[in-house]
């Protein structure tokens, strides 16, 4: 079963129409039962990293995400501020994240402006740094869909999956074992997202 993180800052309703339309189970919840009983776990996001974060500490999601993803090593997925939430520390808010991934989440800087607009918004395309499961199918240099005003710097070589160039280059893929992380929004990258999320569920996301 895959359960879609219900945290009030999400693009659920995108998201579940996707997994209903691959004929997968998914869930949609807030419950600690739910993480608990779940195979795949996704973690989405729209908005504000800060108060994303106290969404989960007043739900009272924080220590069960954080034991099916670290303890019990479910495959999870976050993506866009999903993503984010799993850095250490986000400029936005200045607030603590989950901490999974040990990079900082810091604000897009660009030099023209008038080329290069914040938030980066629209289609642009993925340089992939290492082959993996959940890019099965997925030809290089695909394009995918973007609306993001932070975003993670630099990271560990090891724990990059992607990058993206926008004025400069930033990190658009993360991956650690069963934790994945994708800046882009692949429930709005037509066909190419949607394979990227059906080899979610078929792979238990364990890194080459």
């Amino acid at each position: 079963m895959v359960v879609i993180v219900d945290y009030g800052m999400g693009n659920i309703h995108s998201l579940r129409r996707i997994f209903t339309s691959l004929k997968l189970p998914v869930v949609v919840s807030h419950k600690v039962k739910d993480i608990e009983e779940a195979s795949h776990i996704i973690l989405p996001g729209v908005g504000h990293f800060g108060r994303a974060m106290d969404e989960l500490k007043q739900r009272g999601l924080i220590d069960s995400l954080t034991q099916a993803a670290m303890g019990d090593k479910k495959p999870i997925l976050g993506i866009c501020l999903g993503m984010q939430l799993m850095t250490a520390s986000s400029e936005e808010g200045n607030s603590e994240g989950l901490g999974w991934f040990s990079c900082k989440t810091t604000k897009i800087v660009v030099e023209d402006p008038i080329q290069f607009k914040v938030p980066h918004l629209g289609w642009n395309t993925l340089h992939t740094t290492k082959a993996h499961p959940i890019l099965h199918g997925v030809p290089s240099q695909s394009e995918m869909y973007f609306v993001h005003a932070y975003a993670v710097d630099k990271a560990d070589d090891e724990q990059v999956l992607c990058t993206t160039t926008y004025e400069k280059e930033f990190v658009s893929g993360l991956i650690s074992e069963n934790i994945l992380g994708v800046q882009f929004h692949p429930e709005k990258s037509h066909a190419i997202g949607q394979r990227i999320l059906a080899n979610f569920t078929k792979s238990c996301i364990v890194q080459d």
